[in-house]
């Protein structure tokens, strides 16, 4: 490495001595092709010697340069990976002689930055009212999801997104006496995990969330409404401010604060004998 930091010092940058790469006692052939003919070239002074640098090789070559060493950390699975199949290379977010981050020598301050450069949605979403604590820097992308391994859906570090979701949520796991359908086929069904204006990351504020499969019987019409219900009958005659109402003395406490949650309090599961509705 000193032979070539003779001329390659600002190419090496401020950070490479005291990188992972610089204290393994390697030389920058170990990544680098044609470095003993591009030494010898420029000794006699020939301008059209071969170059050294990875930006002249393919994608393919770049990562098979990489994952010669790097293969411990699913690594091995990343030609089935999306960021693959986008023709991203390792150096796209890893900066080997100039990195920004404190580990894994990335383009960035973090691994959340190195995302963001890429997924404007997520970010978006991530500056939203309810969030992961990402921007407080208690997580990051990675926690959930692995940008090496594409074996799994999304790249998630789990078998299933609701195995992701318990391994921080594990009160939500059951096993219940009574489960609700949506929560055991997926959690996404209700909640955006990458942020959301509604509470608990919510895809929709209650009660519209709820509506979207209950819409009759008990639900929308027959009592939430307080109109006629789907009969064309009239229910209980719980009131509703009419459209356009900023005052009205009888608003349904089914349409206001937590909604259908304001009796269904355990929507996730029951183990309650009496707990089919969920309410206890």
């Amino acid at each position: 490495m000193t032979d070539c930091q003779g001329c390659h010092e600002k190419a090496l940058g401020n950070s490479f001595a005291k990188a992972k790469h610089a204290t393994l006692d390697q030389s920058c052939a170990q990544c680098h092709v044609n470095v003993a003919e591009h030494a010898k070239a420029q000794m006699n002074g020939d301008k059209n010697a071969p170059s050294p640098s990875l930006k002249k090789l393919s994608v393919n070559q770049v990562n098979e340069t990489c994952l010669k060493c790097h293969e411990k950390a699913g690594q091995a699975n990343y030609a089935a990976s999306m960021h693959s199949r986008r023709n991203l290379t390792c150096t796209s977010c890893h900066s080997i002689h100039d990195a920004k981050s404190v580990k894994a020598q990335l383009k960035t301050k973090d691994a959340s930055e190195t995302c963001f450069t890429c997924h404007k949605s997520e970010r978006a979403k991530s500056q939203r009212t309810s969030h992961h604590p990402i921007r407080e820097g208690k997580m990051d992308c990675t926690s959930c999801h692995n940008p090496h391994d594409g074996a799994t859906p999304k790249m998630i570090k789990a078998d299933s997104v609701n195995d992701l979701c318990y391994k921080c949520h594990t009160e939500k796991r059951g096993p219940f006496l009574f489960e609700h359908a949506p929560v055991r086929e997926e959690c996404t069904t209700c909640h955006e995990p990458h942020g959301s204006n509604h509470r608990r990351l919510l895809t929709q504020k209650l009660p519209n969330l709820c509506w979207n499969c209950h819409f009759t019987g008990s639900g929308h019409f027959a009592q939430n409404t307080g109109g006629l219900d789907n009969h064309g009958t009239e229910q209980g005659k719980y009131q509703v401010a009419p459209t356009g109402t900023t005052n009205f003395p009888t608003i349904n406490s089914r349409m206001v604060e937590k909604s259908c949650k304001n009796c269904h309090v355990n929507l996730h599961g029951s183990n309650s004998p009496s707990g089919a509705a969920f309410i206890r």
